[in-house]
């Protein structure tokens, strides 16, 4: 019997169907699209939702069946066996039975047609996955489960259809995407599958690092991914794309009293809430980038990690470290210039709201504006997410004092148009003033000038130029 949420789907899809039946095709709802549905985690009529399809038909079959019923088609990844289709808002993937499987040393899978679902979904990554619902059938169409993926969703099981070496042979990132769906599904991995991660782990030195990368962004994105990010570094998977990770997983020291900054870290990231969770008065961020700042943000310690008399373990300079180690980790995994740029500016800059301890002078408020940029509001979020104590009074110190920060912004933001800091003349105005041609001597005039307005805000016309007499007749002498 099939539930009735999926009769939405299956109303939409009826017309396509009848192409497919016609034609002598089958067709099937797949994979994610039916686990979602059996859960009821999505509502299958909204644009978002993805429709998987599977289908008996080559590619070249698909594409006619699709012909007067789609309003695109694309075809690049027709050698995968994969149609694209858009029918109104709707984006569609028809996908070739298939078995695919990498060599020993190949980045891209090779890929077999198969003739039946069953050979299709046993090469599904696992069972939970590994469903079908035909939509061709005639009567009422059933649910294809013939690795009973269904009661491992309703159970919390995450296996693979055939064994776990097997599975994890035919795609290496399969690994991986385990810490997602044990995370997001909040599944429980059986021990034969622990056991293939751990023997297998360095096979996924076979897998592009922009797989790799993007996989990892759908586990720190997730409501809560802590016990994905536990399943890369306790199996070793870690180690084979940021082994910074599990080095973060420092020792209790119970004499020196430092906390083991993995933990630390992990907290960090589920602090940082999804926008949805956001409280309405808080400005929006970019919840991705502050997911992966909150990751990265204390790589530094193990190399920094030092111990003071009277002062206990110390991690000097560790920002700094961790921002260069940001850099180049975020680098390897093909990150976009621009996360990189903004993660390792958040790492460099996730203490700065430590080294003002003795209140808000609008000096520090506009040097603190100017630094963070365009990623105030990430960087704020950061900060706060920060605070993982236990001690309640410490805890409420930390918030107070950011709260205060916040609001010194906003009052001289009203100010001073404090997001668009900048000296009180521009480079023209200098040149003209002094009548200096453009050369070092403009760039350095116009930091002095940034300094002046960094420490005392608007001095106003007469007073800026009467100060860059005196300054330039400095530099004259």
């Amino acid at each position: 019997m099939v539930p009735d949420r999926f009769a939405a789907v299956l109303d939409e899809l009826a017309p396509l169907a009848a192409r497919f039946r016609g034609a002598g095709h089958r067709l099937y709802v797949v994979g994610g699209s039916v686990r979602d549905l059996l859960v009821g985690r999505v509502d299958p009529t909204a644009p978002d939702f993805d429709i998987d399809l599977t289908t008996d038909a080559r590619p070249d079959a698909v594409k006619a069946c699709v012909n007067g019923w789609a309003d695109a088609v694309w075809n690049q990844g027709e050698k995968f066996g994969t149609v694209g289709a858009r029918s109104g808002d709707r984006i569609y993937e028809i996908t070739t039975f298939r078995a695919e499987s990498y060599t020993d040393d190949s980045r891209k899978p090779h890929v077999v047609f198969a003739d039946d679902v069953e050979t299709d979904l046993s090469r599904r990554d696992f069972t939970v996955n590994a469903m079908a619902l035909e939509v061709t059938a005639d009567g009422t169409p059933t649910l294809v489960d013939p690795f009973d993926g269904a009661r491992d969703l309703m159970t919390g099981v995450l296996r693979t259809p055939l064994g776990p070496e097997v599975s994890f042979s035919d795609d290496p990132l399969r690994m991986l995407r385990a810490a997602r769906f044990l995370a997001g599904l909040d599944l429980q991995p059986t021990d034969e599958l622990v056991a293939a991660v751990h023997e297998m782990a360095p096979r996924l030195e076979i897998v592009s690092a922009e797989r790799i990368r993007d996989e990892f962004d759908k586990l720190i994105t997730l409501d809560h991914p802590t016990a994905g990010l536990w399943f890369l570094v306790e199996t070793g998977l870690a180690d084979q794309f940021l082994p910074e990770l599990p080095a973060m997983r420092l020792e209790h020291d119970p004499i020196h009293r430092h906390k083991d900054v993995l933990t630390h870290t992990f907290a960090v990231i589920e602090n940082v809430r999804p926008p949805a969770e956001q409280p309405d008065d808080r400005p929006e961020f970019d919840f991705r980038i502050v997911r992966l700042a909150a990751l990265f943000h204390d790589i530094g310690k193990p190399r920094t990690r030092g111990y003071a008399e009277g002062k206990g373990t110390t991690f000097h300079h560790h920002d700094a470290v961790g921002a260069r180690m940001t850099k180049k980790r975020m680098t390897e995994l093909r990150y976009s210039n621009d996360d990189v740029a903004a993660v390792v500016e958040l790492v460099a800059l996730h203490l700065r709201f430590h080294t003002y301890r003795l209140g808000w002078s609008d000096s520090a408020v506009r040097r603190y504006v100017r630094d963070a940029g365009d990623l105030l509001n990430e960087l704020n979020v950061l900060t706060r997410c920060d605070c993982t104590t236990r001690n309640e009074k410490k805890a409420r110190t930390l918030s107070r004092r950011m709260d205060e920060l916040e609001e010194r912004i906003t009052e001289l933001a009203a100010e001073e148009e404090l997001a668009a800091l900048r000296p009180e003349l521009d480079g023209g105005q200098v040149m003209a003033h002094l009548g200096v041609p453009p050369g070092p001597i403009v760039g350095r005039a116009l930091d002095h000038l940034l300094e002046i307005r960094l420490e005392e805000g608007l001095v106003g016309d007469t007073e800026i130029r009467a100060r860059l007499d005196s300054w330039f007749a400095g530099q004259s002498a």
